[in-house]
């Protein structure tokens, strides 16, 4: 042990959006505050702080968790990908480019929450692992179709305030839609334009 530490700190190493970040921190310093007090990532939102918001949302090994139940400590030595990392250089992330395409936020506090809970979502479909509202789970059955009620279901532990839910499940939709869906659902927003 580091004389340097106290018994209840750690030095730890976090590799966060493909780098290496060494600091040590106190065993209850939660990922949250160590992402934005420490690390200066403020991109992920600290909203209730008791896990029921969704809005500090983070992939861990490209699994969603709500980074303020999940000691800094225990996050050591796995992949950790943060808003700030899900876009490939200048090119956004498609569900990124589905949010703002779709207006997917209104104030945008939750939004980094919801992309990166999106981007599991769809992960996690084309997985085919079934939701609570999933009709047939067994495993022959193959995803379900990822209907609203799905992406609903699926992103119901992400809360905004605003109430943009109807433009984030389009968003999720889009970003998870096939070229085919999307050249479809690009002719059926033609059609309902037209007939406005």
């Amino acid at each position: 042990m580091d004389p340097a530490l106290s018994p209840t700190q750690s030095a730890i190493t976090l590799n966060i959006n493909g780098e290496k970040h060494a600091l040590s921190v106190d065993h209850r310093t939660t990922l949250l505050d160590a992402l934005r007090e420490r690390l200066d990532l403020t991109g992920t939102k600290k909203g209730c702080d008791q896990g029921q918001c969704g809005a500090c949302t983070v992939l861990l090994d490209g699994r969603r968790t709500v980074a303020c139940l999940q000691f800094a400590v225990a996050a050591e030595g796995r992949e950790i990908t943060t808003i700030e990392g899900v876009a490939d250089g200048g090119r956004l992330h498609p569900v990124q480019q589905a949010f703002l395409d779709l207006d997917g936020y209104q104030c945008g506090y939750c939004t980094p929450g919801q992309i990166c809970s999106a981007i599991a979502v769809i992960e996690e479909h084309a997985a085919g692992w079934p939701s609570a509202v999933t009709d047939d789970v067994s495993p022959e059955a193959g995803p379900p179709p990822l209907t609203p009620e799905e992406i609903r279901e699926r992103m119901s532990g992400n809360l905004c305030r605003c109430g943009a839910y109807v433009a984030i499940a389009q968003a999720v939709a889009r970003a998870a839609a096939t070229p085919a869906e999307e050249e479809a659902s690009h002719g059926d927003q033609k059609d309902r334009e037209a007939a406005a």
